[in-house]
């Protein structure tokens, strides 16, 4: 049979399997039916990564709330007051929160009789003229004990140039340090870059058209996410601070590695009075969590998804299954039959790199938990370009032929590593022949070939904390235009 007529005959096959994860956006940008309608609390994507410049210093980013027109006014996006937004770190391999930082955030309006969220120009995050601002709160819980850090006022939304002159100097004014860690809160531009478009239209990719059953010529992959924005929270650490014993370790010392995944909390139950005005009562319970990228997209079925969001990484052990029967290899191997049909059941090697860590790397141990690994005593590269250079920060990090990036997704994340690309490969086991030397998983050409096309943000980073890209404004805004 034909490739072609393969991929004809599959199609219906096709629509039933994706349905999985056509509520998907990107990684856990609308990934879950119920966080699909409660974005304020829906993580989006969760970064963590060695600092370049200061390798004693650990940088976490999390950011919510997904695909924000930076139009969207006259109610622009803020953080949610009912929800409790946290970052955990595991630091003695058993997937349970060893430290903890909560934001936790107040809405002000401070003229209710006006409908505009600008009075005037708005020169500082204080100033008279913003009408509508947020202020948070930020502690941290470890050894059984809870410290308040400290407060501030998070960066409001980017309306104009009437509104906001100068942006980028108060984008730098919402950085605060409370002792030695620096802190951030505020709406920024979404750091992830991926095709959504061809992507979860069953499963293709632009770059490799050609070797579809419909007539689409091959083309650059679109970055769905383009002039799009995102509430971002960021914490600059010294590692001394999360790991077990107070200190940094070597590479090859277990203590070196740690595991962090960022939560969000409701209270069991809301009340809606009469006014309209909403409470919450009861504990607080999980509605979202987030480790690895694309995990509840593409891993999770659709039927477990919501319960997924509502587990701690602990008892991932229930969704291990989903891990060595991939899905997604099964799409690929109908669509891309000409190349090396990937397994899609048996895999190991995603259920180990995903849940336990690559022994040599960044293990964590025998408890499988979905985690963003990171190992602190592995140097990072000095580098901000996401660019294939040896010695740069290298977009597929150790997806390569030759050198490979130790410093990058799946061991942490960095906003420049091109996870998409990374993860495809990982699922068609086109890993590369350094990963595939150094760690013993598997390597099909032309598989360590395939990517969506789109290998960079929209936007270039801030070569200081927080990093990620200042915020699109409204006035200007624009979308694949």
């Amino acid at each position: 049979m034909s490739h072609r007529a393969r991929v004809t005959g599959v199609a219906g096959a096709l629509l039933i399997a994706l349905s999985s994860v056509g509520t998907a956006g990107a990684a856990s940008h609308r990934e879950a039916p119920l966080i699909a309608n409660d974005p304020a609390a829906d993580n989006t994507d969760l970064y963590a990564w060695v600092d370049g410049a200061q390798p004693g210093m650990v940088n976490i980013v999390a950011s919510y709330s997904p695909m924000q027109d930076p139009a969207g006014g006259p109610n622009f996006w803020r953080f949610d007051p009912s929800v409790r937004y946290a970052i955990h770190v595991d630091n003695d391999r058993d997937a349970r929160a060893d430290v903890s930082y909560t934001f936790t955030f107040e809405s002000i309006v401070e003229n209710p009789n006006s409908f505009l969220y600008t009075n005037g120009p708005v020169t500082s995050l204080g100033d008279e003229n913003l009408n509508v601002k947020q202020v948070y709160r930020l502690t941290r819980a470890a050894d059984g004990g809870h410290a308040y850090l400290g407060s501030g006022r998070t960066l409001p939304a980017n309306v104009g140039p009437r509104s906001n002159p100068d942006y980028a100097a108060l984008a730098n004014s919402a950085v605060k340090t409370f002792g030695a860690t620096k802190v951030f809160a505020g709406q920024t531009d979404d750091a992830f870059f991926v095709d959504l478009g061809s992507i979860f239209d069953l499963g293709g990719l632009r770059p490799f058209n050609s070797l579809h059953a419909l007539p689409l010529a091959d083309s650059a992959g679109i970055d769905d996410l383009e002039g799009l924005n995102v509430l971002t929270v960021a914490l600059q650490v010294p590692i001394t601070e999360l790991t077990s014993d107070g200190d940094a370790h070597a590479a090859t010392d277990p203590r070196a590695t740690l595991g962090i995944w960022a939560a969000n909390y409701r209270r069991q139950t809301t009340v809606i009075t009469g006014s309209g005005s909403r409470t919450g009562a009861g504990p607080w319970v999980q509605v979202s969590r987030l480790g690895n990228p694309l995990v509840n997209e593409v891993i999770i079925p659709l039927g477990q998804k919501d319960r997924w969001n509502r587990r701690a990484p602990h008892g991932d052990s229930a969704f291990a299954s989903y891990y060595r029967s991939s899905e997604l290899a099964a799409v690929a191997n109908a669509l891309y039959g000409a190349l090396d049909d990937p397994a899609s059941t048996g895999r190991a090697d995603l259920e180990l790199i995903l849940l336990n860590g690559l022994p040599g790397l960044n293990s964590t141990g025998s408890v499988k938990a979905d985690m963003l690994r990171l190992n602190t005593g592995i140097a990072p590269c000095t580098a901000d370009a996401a660019d294939d250079d040896v010695g740069q920060c290298r977009r597929l990090g150790a997806f390569y032929d030759d050198a490979a990036d130790l410093a990058a997704w799946p061991n942490g994340r960095r906003l420049t590593d091109d996870v998409t690309d990374i993860a495809l490969r990982a699922v068609l086991e086109g890993y590369g022949a350094q990963l595939a030397t150094l760690y013993g998983v598997p390597n099909r050409t032309p598989n360590n070939l395939i990517g969506d096309g789109v290998s960079r943000n929209d936007l270039a980073f801030m070569s200081s904390f927080p990093y990620v890209g200042v915020s699109h404004q409204g006035y200007d805004h624009s979308h694949h235009l």
